[in-house]
């Protein structure tokens, strides 16, 4: 009667790695459905077995925990998309009241500010005792030089006064360096953008920026 045995576990292989599928395609067989068909050869072994070579134990277990597994997997990926769905709708929502705000965002576009100010930002890891920032014509050409001084870790703004006087000032960029002794530290520019619009499609929140376009929801730094 190993024979029986033998063919009662090839048969569940078969259907276990259908089931198994199940969670990526619509097309492969349900776990449910794996699991009926495995009960039903089980039983018929079990009818047909020898009793004096009875069905192993632990071999029954082991495939009955196998199918429980592929069950347990199945009901959990329709739970995770679930709350996947509900989670892109409470960011819709967040984005939305987002429309016509200032945000701040990694770039290093300077700003030109409704007072007439124009503003450039960045963050740091740490301290730093000397920081410098170059600011860049449309064509990338050094224009003016500003040394910060000492800066605490953090996100800092800064201002360039020759730019107020411009009216292109906002296609100017900027590039920082930082140092603390003779290290030189990490540091991330950041830009400020207007949020035109929001968008839902696809599974992750986006946001349209009125300079910088589309942007995750996720790498937007801090709401102005």
């Amino acid at each position: 009667m190993s024979s029986i045995n033998s063919a009662t576990s090839n048969n569940f292989a078969a259907l276990n790695g259908p089931a198994k599928a199940s969670a990526s395609s619509a097309s492969a067989t349900s776990a449910k459905e794996a699991g009926d068909r495995f009960l039903k050869l089980l039983v018929t072994q079990l009818k047909n077995q020898d009793p004096m070579n009875p069905m192993d134990n632990a071999q029954m277990t082991s495939q009955m925990a196998q199918i429980s597994t592929v069950s347990g997997i199945e009901k959990l990926n329709t739970t995770v998309e679930g709350l996947n769905g509900q989670f892109v709708q409470m960011q819709a929502l967040q984005g939305a009241s987002l429309v016509g705000k200032d945000v701040l965002l990694q770039g290093d576009k300077l700003s030109q500010m409704a007072d007439g100010r124009v503003q450039g930002g960045f963050e740091l890891a740490s301290a730093a005792d000397r920081v410098k920032v170059e600011v860049l014509s449309p064509a990338g050409l050094v224009v003016d030089t500003l040394n910060l001084g000492a800066q605490g870790s953090g996100r800092q703004a800064f201002n360039w006064p020759a730019g107020s006087a411009m009216a292109d000032a906002a296609s100017y960029r900027f590039r920082i360096t930082a140092n603390s002794g003779t290290q030189t530290l990490s540091v991330t520019p950041l830009m400020r953008d207007r949020v035109a619009a929001v968008n839902t499609g696809g599974s992750a929140l986006t946001l349209e920026l009125e300079r910088s376009g589309r942007v995750p929801y996720a790498g937007i730094t801090a709401l102005d």
